[in-house]
């Protein structure tokens, strides 16, 4: 996590932050001394910061779309793709019976430790920060396919042609270009036969959901 260069200034927070209650009850600690009740903080701040992200990023969507993806994204197993790319789990202090059944594994409890961190983060530094932190470790990722159906256009757009009788929505690949590691893919959504957009991405799903994110846009401005 260094290499996020976040401010400090309480380090007793983030010790908190990383005790799980195994921990606490392994030294006879007092039982608050433990990370839920940052966990229970940190769950509102990513909340709201990952609703005011998708309010400012997806001003054209109506507020069900943007509760289903800020659900995908704030989710167990959205949180531990996140931790994981940090090593989180790594600074967890577990007691010794929880690190020998694999705990430090344990998606509910790495996702619980990633909450409490950003309560932790919060009161240390404010909302401000917990943005920097988001905009380093979340935004950069929530339309990766390892967090399907985030921002499912595909299927919007399918639902759209469908109720106005539109016709048949098809999508074609017409460019794959760029090294093996760093391909690039440029896709068409096709209705009855015809390109009506163009989207591009590192995979072809991708490229795909941007082109029928476009087409959505253009045939449904006030969506």
């Amino acid at each position: 996590m260094k290499e996020l260069k976040l401010p400090y200034e309480n380090i007793a927070l983030y010790q908190q932050a990383f005790s799980h209650s195994s921990f606490i009850n392994d030294f006879n600690m007092n039982r608050l001394e433990h990370n839920e009740r940052l966990e229970f903080l940190g769950d509102a701040v990513l909340e709201l910061t990952v609703s005011r992200y998708l309010f400012d990023k997806y001003p054209d969507l109506p507020e069900g779309n943007l509760t289903k993806m800020r659900a995908t994204i704030v989710c167990e197993p959205s949180l531990v793709i996140f931790a994981n790319k940090i090593h989180l789990n790594e600074l967890i202090l577990l007691g010794k019976g929880e690190e020998k059944t694999g705990g430090r594994t344990r998606p509910s409890l790495v996702s619980d430790a990633f909450e409490a961190f950003v309560g932790a983060l919060y009161l240390d530094q404010g909302l401000t920060v917990v943005n920097q932190f988001a905009q380093q470790v979340i935004f950069p990722y929530v339309e990766d396919d390892e967090l399907q159906g985030v921002v499912d256009f595909k299927t919007q757009f399918q639902e759209f042609v469908h109720q106005h009788n539109r016709g048949d929505v098809t999508y074609r690949l017409v460019k794959e270009e760029g090294p093996a590691h760093h391909r690039l893919f440029t896709s068409q959504v096709m209705l009855k036969g015809e390109a009506i957009a163009t989207g591009k991405g590192k995979t072809k799903k991708e490229s795909e959901q941007k082109a029928a994110e476009s087409a959505f846009k253009v045939m449904n401005p006030k969506s």
